[in-house]
């Protein structure tokens, strides 16, 4: 904890402004709080413009209205403690930080940002979001849990940790990993190759982020075990599925019908995650999505969880948020086009 102490009346400052000075604990060096070249320093200053930052051995003193002082110190705060975990301190950790901070969120920046998942070659995966904090615990806690929300927002990204580590901590003897083949504007049949040179492009995604959370090497030995299996959701037709954690990628391009065949494959000790994009529906001829309609068979059953991610979880680029919100303005006035028809106007707004 970092202790602030409120400067003597003396001061001179401008009416209506107060001046704090923080002193950091000795055992938290200023390096990891303020950042390589002060990284960290420069994001707190441009996240509270308002307020004055000044900072000498390991005293912080901060300038500026009150509201703005006492919110940069509760963000100071939980950097520290965050430094303190040995989690290195970046300007992404700051902007989040702060995003939390002035959410409608009784979580704390620390609790969302330390929470760690899985560790592979230095590499640790954690949520950086509210919303993806719930997200993971909701995993923790059910056995079927929905992750529904627009690209970058670490849906499936999340489940493929979750259902690591449950695996390295012999919570489950294998994984299973599906996803619909549906075409995206490209037709399956035309694609050249054998079936799996077909279906491969479709399941590349959840092959990529396996190397990301195992040791490259040890994949095809973990396929050719079975203990790792990635295929269609084709394959999962007739099967019961136990001691497995089972995730369901792109989801919205599943009938009802194949929603249902798929989370009846459940067997015991299984765990099962779904996930998808409700906005990004392939199904051809406009036929109902699976996931679209499954909230509401299963909103009242128990150990079932829905968790809704949306564009202020988005952990890629900031203008993926800023796309998604873009087009969800846009498709509220025009929904039509959500529904994947042309707009209605003589002349298209797409091309304004």
């Amino acid at each position: 904890m970092t202790e602030s102490i409120p400067t003597g009346a003396d001061d001179q400052l401008p009416a209506g402004q107060v001046r704090h000075q923080i002193t950091v604990p000795e055992h938290v060096p200023m390096v990891a709080l303020l950042g390589q070249r002060d990284e960290v320093l420069t994001a707190i200053e441009a996240g509270f413009p308002q307020v004055d930052v000044h900072v000498r051995g390991n005293l912080i003193t901060m300038t500026g209205n009150p509201g703005d002082v006492a919110l940069a110190e509760r963000l100071l705060d939980e950097l520290t403690q965050i430094a303190s975990s040995d989690q290195p301190l970046t300007a992404d950790a700051v902007e989040r930080a702060i995003a939390i901070l002035t959410s409608a969120t009784t979580d704390r920046p620390a609790q969302v940002l330390t929470m760690n998942i899985l560790s592979n070659r230095g590499k640790t995966i954690r949520p950086k979001t509210v919303g993806q904090k719930d997200y993971v615990e909701a995993i923790d806690a059910n056995t079927v849990v929905f992750g529904i929300g627009p690209a970058g927002t670490g849906k499936t990204y999340l489940a493929m940790a979750k259902a690591v580590q449950a695996l390295q901590a012999k919570q489950v003897n294998r994984i299973v990993l599906t996803r619909p083949a549906v075409e995206a504007g490209e037709r399956l049949g035309f694609l050249p190759g054998s079936l799996n040179d077909k279906i491969d492009p479709y399941l590349r995604p959840l092959y990529d982020a396996l190397h990301d959370m195992l040791d490259p090497e040890s994949i095809p030995r973990l396929m050719a075990a079975g203990t790792i299996e990635v295929a269609p959701l084709a394959y999962m037709r007739g099967r019961t599925l136990n001691d497995a954690f089972i995730i369901l990628d792109e989801a919205q391009n599943t009938s009802a019908e194949q929603m249902k065949m798929f989370l009846t494959r459940l067997g015991f000790g299984s765990r099962i995650v779904v996930t998808g994009d409700v906005t990004q529906v392939d199904l051809p001829g406009g036929a109902v999505s699976g996931l679209k309609v499954v909230q509401e068979i299963l909103s009242d059953i128990e150990d079932v969880a829905f968790c809704e991610l949306t564009s202020a979880d988005v952990v890629r680029h900031r203008l993926v948020a800023d796309i998604i919100d873009a087009y969800s303005h846009y498709e509220t006035r025009h929904p039509q086009v959500g529904r994947g028809q042309a707009p209605s106007r003589g002349r298209s707004e797409w091309t304004r």
